[in-house]
C-alpha cells in the first residue's frame, strides 16, 4: 500500500470528506496554519474506470447535421456529358470562371500596393483593421443609415458573414425564416447548429416578390430571424422600395430582427434600383451582409463584411459583444486585402460597374428572349445579380421525373448543365448563371432548344388516351 503526501484544506467543519487520512504531526499540533493539514493518505489501488477498449472516433452532430443541398443534388447527378459537344456549364454562381469579366485595373493596382507596402503581412485584429472597417463604413454610409468603424465587421466572405450573423441571433430550437426558392447555404449553417428553417415563398408570376402573407404565419415566438435576399441568388429579382418596406412592416410588427443577404447590392439592371433595407427603416435592426465577391467579381479573395444597422439601440451591446466574439474563432478576412481595401473602395473606376452590368442585362435578354420561344419553358426575367430562373412545364416532358432529371439528360444530349432549382428547395425549375460569354450563351439557348423540341409533347394525356 503506498503511502503519499498531500495537502488537504478542511472545510470549515473538521471534515476532509468520505477518504480515511491519517495526519502526521510537522509541528507538533499537526496544523500548519489556516485549517491546512499536510497528511499522509493511504492510497489503495483503485480498479481501473471504465474506459474505452478500442477506437471508437465519430464525427461530431454539427458534422453530421452539416448538409449542402446543391452538393447533395449535384453529387448524385449523372453528369456524362455527350463526347460530340463541348461542355458549356451554366451552374456555377462564380463569375471568373471563363476569363471574360477581369476586375477592374484600380481593383489589382491595390493588391500590389498592399503586397509591396508590406505593412499587411501580419494577423490583423479578428474584427479587422480599423482603418478598414472605417472605409466600408464610408462608403456604406448614408444619412437616413449611417455607419462608422464600429459598425463593420469584416469576414472572410460573405458566407462568413452570414455564418456570423446567424450565430448571433440564433440559438439551438429558434427557427429562422428563409425564401423558397433561396440560397442553400442558410440551411446548411443553421440545421447544423440545430436551428429549424422555416421557407416562405416567393412568388414567379409577381418577379419572385415575397408573399408577404405566408411569410407572416410563419413567425411565432421562437423565430429569432427573417433573411431577405435582395437581389436575389438563384432569382436575379430586385424588389421594389414598397416591396421591401412592406417586408419590413412584418418585421417590426412581430419584432423580428432582419439578416439582409445584400452581396449583389447595386448589381440591379437599368431602370430598376435596389435600396438597401436599413435605408427605409430605423426601428428593425439589421445585420446587413456583403462583400466584394460578385460586384468586384473577385469572389476569391474572400473579403466580406456586416454591417450592424441598430438606430433604435435593440440590439444593444450583447449582439455587437457577441460579433466580435464569434469573430475570434479564427481570424477571418485577408490581410493583404484589408490593406488593399480603401484603394478598392475609392478607386474602382464607375465604367467598369456599368460595364459589367450591361453585360450580365445584354445576356439575360438573350437567354430571356431565346427560352422564351422554346414550348414548355417558362423562364422569368432577372432585374439583377447574375441569374436567370427557367421553369419546366413537366406534363409536357413525360420522359423525365423532375427537374433532376431533366437537367441531367441535358448534360448527356446537350453537354449543357444547368443547376435544377430541387438545390434552392423549389421543383421544376432550373436556374442559368449569365456570366459566360455571349456566344456561348446563344449556343447554349440553341442546345437547350434541341433538347426540348426532342423531348416536348404537346399534351400527354391526349397522347396516352390516343395510345390506348
Amino acid at each position: 500500500m503506498d503511502t503519499k503526501s498531500y495537502l488537504v484544506q478542511m472545510n470549515g467543519n473538521g471534515v476532509y470528506g468520505k477518504s480515511s487520512v491519517i495526519a502526521k504531526s510537522l509541528n507538533g499540533t499537526g496544523v500548519q496554519g489556516n485549517g491546512v493539514h499536510h497528511v499522509s493518505v493511504n492510497v489503495c489501488p483503485a480498479k481501473a474506470k471504465n474506459r474505452r477498449q478500442r477506437w471508437e472516433v465519430k464525427p461530431s452532430e454539427m458534422a453530421n447535421n452539416t448538409f449542402n443541398p446543391i452538393r447533395a443534388i449535384v453529387d448524385g447527378m449523372k453528369l456524362t456529358p455527350n463526347p460530340d459537344k463541348p461542355m458549356i456549364t451554366l451552374s456555377i454562381g462564380d463569375p471568373t470562371v471563363f476569363g471574360n469579366l477581369p476586375t477592374d485595373d484600380a481593383v489589382t493596382q491595390a493588391m500590389k500596393d498592399a503586397i509591396d507596402s508590406q505593412k499587411y503581412n501580419g494577423y490583423a485584429p479578428s474584427v479587422g483593421y480599423v482603418k478598414s472597417r472605417q472605409a466600408v463604413a464610408n462608403y456604406y454610409s448614408r444619412p437616413e443609415a449611417p455607419l462608422q468603424a464600429e459598425d463593420v465587421i469584416l469576414t472572410s466572405g460573405c458566407s462568413q458573414a452570414i455564418d456570423l450573423a446567424i450565430s448571433v441571433l440564433c440559438n439551438p430550437g429558434d427557427n429562422i425564416l428563409v425564401p423558397c426558392p433561396g440560397f442553400s447555404l442558410y440551411k446548411t449553417l443553421a440545421v447544423s447548429m440545430g436551428i429549424t428553417v422555416k421557407l416562405y415563398n416567393l412568388l414567379p408570376e409577381k418577379s419572385w416578390e415575397v408573399d408577404l402573407q405566408h411569410l407572416e404565419s410563419l413567425i411565432d415566438e421562437k423565430t429569432s430571424c427573417l433573411v431577405v435576399t435582395n437581389p436575389s441568388n438563384p432569382c436575379g429579382s430586385v424588389f421594389s422600395k414598397e416591396h421591401l418596406q412592406k417586408i419590413l412592416k412584418v418585421a417590426s410588427k412581430h419584432c423580428v430582427p432582419i439578416l439582409a443577404d445584400e452581396i449583389y447590392r447595386d448589381m440591379v439592371f437599368s431602370g430598376c434600383s435596389s435600396p438597401s433595407m436599413a435605408s427605409l427603416v430605423s426601428d428593425v435592426p439589421i445585420l446587413s451582409c456583403g462583400g466584394l465577391a460578385k460586384r468586384w467579381l473577385v469572389p476569391g479573395w474572400r473579403m466580406g463584411w456586416i454591417l450592424i444597422h441598430d438606430r433604435h439601440n435593440i440590439f444593444g451591446s450583447e449582439i455587437r459583444q457577441g460579433l466580435v466574439k464569434l469573430s475570434q474563432r479564427i481570424l477571418g478576412a485577408c490581410s493583404i486585402v484589408q490593406g488593399a481595401l480603401e484603394s478598392i473602395l475609392n478607386n474602382t473606376s464607375q465604367s467598369f460597374f456599368k460595364e459589367t452590368i450591361s453585360f450580365l442585362e445584354s445576356n439575360s435578354e438573350i437567354c430571356f428572349n431565346e427560352l422564351s420561344t422554346i414550348p414548355g419553358l417558362n423562364p422569368v426575367m432577372p432585374s439583377g445579380a447574375m441569374y436567370i430562373m427557367v421553369g419546366i412545364e413537366m406534363d409536357h416532358f413525360p420522359d423525365f421525373k423532375n427537374d433532376i432529371d431533366f437537367t441531367e439528360r441535358m448534360v448527356m444530349e446537350q453537354s449543357v448543365f444547368c443547376l435544377p432549382a430541387s438545390a434552392f428547395e423549389y421543383k421544376n425549375y432550373f436556374r442559368i448563371v449569365v456570366t459566360v460569354p455571349e456566344e456561348m450563351m446563344l449556343e447554349a439557348c440553341a442546345r437547350i432548344r434541341e433538347f426540348c423540341q426532342r423531348h416536348y409533347r404537346p399534351c400527354s394525356r391526349d397522347s396516352n388516351d390516343l395510345d390506348q
